[in-house]
């Protein structure tokens, strides 16, 4: 009996060593039992998500699932103490002859680094490998962090800077809105391609360590997968609508970003289809997209079809992306932008983004354009703020 606790032990400790190892060293998409950190990560976010309906505006919602990552990090490293005591706990009852007083000794090994024998005869190999192995995991934990704050410094830079670009929250249209009532259409090349750049570091950091999911941004209204959706609306729109003008880099944009979406959506488990029809369905619907381009003929972006002629290729880009993005905008309680999907845990409607007033004189007559967004009733059930 005690030849078996001692190899079921063992297996438990190799196994949690192994998540620690492919969980904080090893950069690759975990698989298998290496996903019991996510598991955990999931947990922790359940329980804020039932938190969060506490409050009753998004700000509020924001504020309360604002410490899941911090908190998901600490359970993540309770969960590691807990598995290393019950695996030593269970190879040190061939020593203690108790299973009771085995956990205890392997608590007092694993916190005290083997150094305090608490209950039954010593078992110095055990104990020791006990106190060394709570010591390396938490240097890993150490080192980890500056990694995990480096990767959330990289992605919120760019979000913070879309708000000039394309509002707050973000929306599609509004991208290609801002920078022809502005004059610098001639800049979204560059834009394109710094976004597929994000994309890319995006794709790697978000899949490698699942937690940085759970990392919002400083600010209530800010995000991450709603900027990159507006991005990427963007960019469909650009090459449906004037595809002469539209870059080579917006099309590289589409590609990268709906890739990063996708390999992260099948991450949290979204079965996702690697080569979706270019004339499947959308959630979208064809009125919401010609409100859209009305808004943009109201303000002079130069067009080569219209919205009846674009509909089909901007649908064609869209079906790459838009599953995998309205998914995880549910699952993170993302902001209630236009053109983002539903959210299970708010209820009123989509927020239209703030456009600050013309100042410059004789732009658009004085006139300031509004910005389009469906109500909710129109859309199927829409997403907002509880």
């Amino acid at each position: 009996m005690s030849g078996g606790l001692f190899a079921l032990g063992l297996v438990v400790v190799v196994l949690t060593s192994a998540s620690v190892l492919f969980t904080i060293v090893l950069p690759r998409e975990p698989r298998g039992f290496q996903r019991l950190s996510a598991f955990v990560n999931r947990v922790v976010q359940v329980v804020f998500i039932a938190l969060s309906r506490l409050a009753r505006t998004y700000e509020g919602k924001d504020s309360l699932l604002a410490p899941t990552a911090p908190v998901a990090l600490l359970a993540q490293l309770m969960f590691w103490a807990a598995c290393f005591v019950v695996g030593y706990g269970l190879m040190l009852e061939h020593t203690t002859r108790h299973l009771g007083d085995a956990f205890i000794q392997a608590t007092g090994a694993v916190f005290t680094v083997g150094a305090i024998d608490l209950s039954g005869p010593a078992n110095p190999a055990v104990d020791i490998a006990a106190g060394a192995t709570w010591v390396v995991i938490v240097a890993l934990q150490i080192a980890y962090l500056p990694a995990l704050y480096a990767a959330f410094n990289r992605r919120e830079s760019p979000v913070a800077m879309l708000e000039s670009r394309a509002g707050l929250p973000a929306w599609g249209p509004e991208v290609l809105a801002r920078h022809q009532l502005v004059g610098i259409t001639d800049t979204l090349p560059d834009f394109y391609a710094s976004w597929e750049s994000w994309s890319a570091d995006l794709a790697e950091s978000h899949t490698t360590y699942p937690v940085m999911l759970l990392f919002r941004s400083p600010e209530p209204w800010f995000s991450w997968l709603i900027g990159l959706l507006a991005v990427l609306d963007g960019a469909a729109m650009h090459l449906a609508l004037a595809p002469s003008t539209a870059s080579s880099q917006a099309r590289l944009c589409l590609r990268m970003g709906f890739t990063a979406l996708n390999r992260i959506a099948k991450v949290q488990g979204l079965e996702v289809d690697p080569d979706p029809s270019p004339e499947g369905p959308i959630a979208l619907t064809f009125d919401e997209f010609n409100q859209a381009v009305e808004m943009l003929a109201d303000i002079g972006f130069p067009m080569e079809r219209s919205a009846e002629d674009a509909w089909p290729e901007f649908r064609g880009w869209r079906v790459n992306y838009e599953r995998s993005a309205y998914w995880l905008a549910d699952r993170l309680t993302a902001p209630p932008a236009p053109w983002s999907g539903n959210r299970r845990h708010l209820r009123s409607g989509a927020v239209a983004p703030r456009r600050p007033p013309q100042r410059s004189p004789g732009i658009l007559d004085g006139r300031r354009p509004e910005v389009v967004v469906v109500p909710p009733a129109h859309r199927g059930g829409g997403s907002g703020t509880k």
